[in-house]
C-alpha cells in the first residue's frame, strides 16, 4: 500500500494531449542564461516551444512583465525519486512549484524497468518505502522502451530522463545472489543494458550500500560501465559507504571511471557522520586529481544536512540476501537479530556505512501502516523511552498487522528497529541527521557540482527536500550566505547538468533551445518546506514554463502538462 500520507489511485496508460505550446515574450527580464555568465537585461521571445529571440524592444501576442525578474532556464534535478510519481500525479507539484522542468529517475541501482513479473513484484516490495507501492497501478511496461513510453502517454507537467538501474539488471541475471555472477550473467546483464540504453536511458545507476547491489565487486561494475561509455552514458553511484568507508567508496567509483573509460556522476555526494565531519576537501582533492588525469566527473548534492533513506537500508547487506521475503524471515529468526543488534551496535553494519548506529539521528518520516502513524516524526530513540522522548515513555505500539495485541515501545533501540521493519513489511522511511555544514558548504563550491534532491515524495513528514532543494539554493545559499553567486547557482542546476545528461538544446538560454524557463523574484525566492510541513511550495517562484508551456503562472500551478521523456536516440546524443 501507498505509505501513509503518499499518493495514491488508480493510473491507466491513457493518451493525455500535448498543450499547445505558447507564444510569449518576457519584456524586461534580467536574464541569467545557466552558462554561469554575468547577468544582462533582455527581452526574450518564445514560439513552438523554442526560444526563438533575445533582444530589445520585442513584441508579441503574449507579454510577461519581466522587470525586477530573473529569467533562468527551467532546473534540473539530477537525483530525483519521481518513478512512480510522475504516473500518479501527473501535474508534480512538489518540483514545478520550485522550477524544476526536467528530472533524472531510475536512481540508486533500484527502479523498476527493467524487470519482469519476478523482480518486478520484489522491487515493488522493497521500494514502497521511497515511492509508496499503489494497488491500482496499471503496470503495464517491462523494459525501458516501456516505461519512457507510459511516462509519455501520461504526459507528466516535467521532462524526464531514466538511468538503468544495476540492481534491477543484476535481479534479473542472478536474483539476489551474494557472489559475483557467472560469465553467462554478466552476459545477460551487458544485453539488457546495452538494450536499455538503446531503449532511450542516458546511462546506469547503482546502489551500492543496497541490496543487491552492494553484492557486485568492483570488475563486475568496470564490465558493465565499458558498456554505457560505447553508448555515451554515464554512472551515477550511490556509492558503498558515506561513513566510515567514504572516501575509500569514492577512491572505488573513481577506479570504475578509470579502468572503464566512462564518465562518473557522483550522485548525493556527501561526506557524512562524525567520522568525517570537515573532510569534504579530502573528497574534493580526490575529484581533482582524477579531473586532472583525464577522467569526466561531475557530482550532485543537496543543500540540507539530514539524510533520507529506508528503515531497511540500515540492515546489514547479508540480511536481504534472497529478497525481501527472505529478509522478514530472517527479522523473525532470534539468532539472526542478535547478530543483526551486534553489527548495528558495536562493530558497524555496512547498510549503517560502517558507524556504529546512533538510535537518536534515525528519525521515522514515513510508514507504509497508518496503524503506525503514531511512530512518524519521532527518533528510534524517542520510540524507545530514551531520555529526550519526543512524547511519554512507553507510547503503545499499535497492533501488526497479524493482529497482535498492542504492546509498548521496548527501552532497547534496536528491538524498536526490527519490531518497525517487521510490522511495517520494509515500507518504513527515515531521515537520518547524520550532515555537516561546513562539507555541505565546501561540495557545493566545487565546479564539477550540480543539484539534486534525493527527495521522496510519499510518507507522512518526508524530507523537504523534495519540495525546497532549488529555491533553498537559490534563496538560503546564494542570497542570504552568499556561498554562491546568483550566476553560479544557477548554473549548477542548469547549463551544468545538461551537459552532463547530453541535453544539447536545454539547459541555456539561446536561440533555438527548447523554452525549459523559470521567472523568480531574487528578492523572495525561497524554500518554505519545513521537517515539520514539509509540503509547503516555493515562494517567489512567478512562472515555469516546460517545451514553451506555461505549468506555473502568477505563482500558481496551472495544470498543464507539457513535459514527455527525453531518450537517448544514439551514441552521445539525445532526443531533442
Amino acid at each position: 500500500m501507498a505509505g501513509a500520507g503518499g499518493t495514491g489511485g488508480t493510473v491507466r496508460p491513457t493518451e493525455v494531449a500535448a498543450p499547445r505550446a505558447e507564444r510569449t515574450v518576457f519584456k524586461g527580464a534580467t536574464v541569467v542564461d545557466g552558462t554561469g555568465a554575468e547577468r544582462y537585461r533582455a527581452d526574450v521571445r518564445i514560439a513552438d516551444g523554442l526560444i526563438t529571440e533575445i533582444g530589445p524592444d520585442l513584441d508579441g501576442p503574449a507579454v510577461v512583465d519581466a522587470d525586477g525578474l530573473v529569467l533562468t532556464p527551467g532546473f534540473i534535478d539530477m537525483h530525483a525519486h519521481s518513478d512512480l510519481a510522475l504516473l500518479l500525479e501527473p501535474e508534480h507539484p512538489a518540483k514545478i512549484t520550485q522550477g524544476v522542468t526536467c528530472e533524472v529517475l531510475g536512481q540508486d541501482g533500484l527502479s523498476y524497468a527493467p524487470v519482469d513479473d519476478t523482480t518486478l513484484a520484489a522491487l515493488r516490495r522493497q521500494l514502497a518505502g521511497w515511492n509508496g507501492d499503489p494497488p491500482d497501478l496499471d503496470w503495464d511496461w517491462r523494459d525501458v522502451a516501456g516505461y519512457l513510453d507510459r511516462i509519455d502517454r501520461t504526459r507528466p507537467a516535467v521532462n524526464a530522463c531514466y538511468l538503468v538501474p544495476h540492481g534491477s539488471l543484476r535481479m534479473l541475471a542472478m536474483g539476489w545472489a551474494d557472489r559475483p555472477p557467472t560469465a553467462a550473467e554478466l552476459d545477460r546483464m551487458r544485453h539488457v543494458l546495452a538494450k536499455s540504453l538503446l531503449d532511450g536511458a542516458v546511462g546506469m545507476s547503482s546502489g551500492l550500500s543496497y541490496t543487491p547491489g552492494t553484492y557486485a565487486d568492483t570488475a563486475e561494475l568496470v564490465e558493465l560501465c565499458t558498456v554505457v561509455a560505447a553508448y555515451g552514458g554515464f554512472h551515477a553511484p550511490h556509492q558503498r559507504s558515506y561513513g566510515a568507508g567514504a572516501l575509500e567508496g569514492y577512491a572505488e567509483m573513481v577506479e570504475i571511471a578509470r579502468r572503464s573509460g566512462c564518465a562518473l556522476h557522483l550522485t548525493h555526494a556527501t561526506m557524512n557522520f562524525e567520522v568525517n565531519r570537515g573532510r569534504a576537501d579530502e573528497l574534493l582533492a580526490l575529484v581533482d586529481q582524477a579531473i586532472a588525469e583525464g577522467v569526466d566527473i561531475t557530482l550532485d548534492s543537496y543543500p540540507y544536512l539530514p539524510g533520507s533513506t529506508t528503515l531497511a537500508a540500515l540492515l546489514p547487506s547479508w540480511v536481504g540476501e534472497g529478497g525481501p521475503a527472505a529478509t522478514l524471515t530472517r527479522l523473525a529468526d532470534p539468532v539472526a537479530c542478535e547478530r543483526i543488534r551486534r553489527e548495528l551496535e558495536e562493530t558497524g553494519s555496512d547498510g549503517c556505512h560502517g558507524v556504529a548506529v546512533d538510535w537518536a539521528t534515525v528519525q521515522v518520516s514515513g510508514v507504509g501502516s497508518a496503524e503506525l502513524a503514531d511512530a512518524v516524526g519521532r527518533t528510534i530513540a524517542e520510540l524507545a523511552g530514551s531520555p529526550r522522548p519526543a512524547g511519554p515513555a512507553g507510547s503503545p505500539l499499535p497492533a501488526g498487522p497479524a493482529g497482535r495485541a498492542a504492546a509498548t515501545w521496548r527501552r532497547d533501540g534496536t528491538e524498536v528497529f526490527l519490531d518497525l521493519l517487521r510490522r511495517d513489511g520494509l515500507a518504513t522511511t527515515i531521515l537520518q541527521h547524520v550532515g555537516h555544514e561546513e562539507n555541505v558548504r565546501a561540495i557545493m563550491r566545487h565546479r564539477a557540482h550540480t543539484a539534486g534532491s534525493d527527495g521522496l515524495l510519499v510518507g507522512a513528514r518526508p524530507h523537504p527536500r523534495a519540495w525546497g532543494t532549488f529555491p533553498r539554493y537559490l534563496g538560503h545559499y546564494s542570497r542570504e550566505l552568499g556561498v554562491l553567486t546568483l550566476e553560479e547557482a544557477v548554473a549548477r542546476m542548469t547549463g551544468r547538468p545538461a551537459a552532463r545528461l547530453g541535453l544539447h538544446r536545454r539547459g541555456r538560454i539561446v536561440p533555438g533551445h527548447h523554452a525549459d524557463l523559470v521567472l523568480l523574484d531574487p528578492e523572495r525566492v525561497r524554500d518554505t518546506a519545513t521537517f515539520e510541513r514539509p509540503r509547503l511550495p516555493a515562494e517567489g517562484i512567478e512562472y515555469v514554463y516546460v517545451n514553451g508551456t506555461a505549468v506555473v503562472r502568477q505563482g500558481r500551478t496551472t495544470g498543464a502538462r507539457p513535459g514527455r521523456a527525453l531518450r537517448r536516440t544514439d551514441r552521445g546524443t539525445l532526443a531533442p
